[in-house]
């Protein structure tokens, strides 16, 4: 897991528990603000996804090319 994964799923999760409170104590704008959060979490967990499989694919089109 890189950097990107681990901040998005931690701020993702915030992102949820802050729309969970929204909605309970009916406040809109905290929940709105922590859906908003919640999907910026999930964006940055799925580009440090891709990262992390990039650099895979890198790593093994370097074995390839050495033997």
């Amino acid at each position: 897991m890189n950097r990107d994964e681990a901040e998005g799923k931690k701020e993702s999760v915030a992102g949820r528990v802050k729309e969970a409170a929204g909605v309970l104590i009916g406040d809109e704008d905290l929940e709105s603000e922590g859906a908003s959060e919640r999907a910026k979490g999930d964006l940055r967990q799925k580009k440090g996804q891709f990262r992390h499989t990039l650099g895979e694919a890198i790593e093994d089109f370097g074995k390839n090319l050495k033997k």
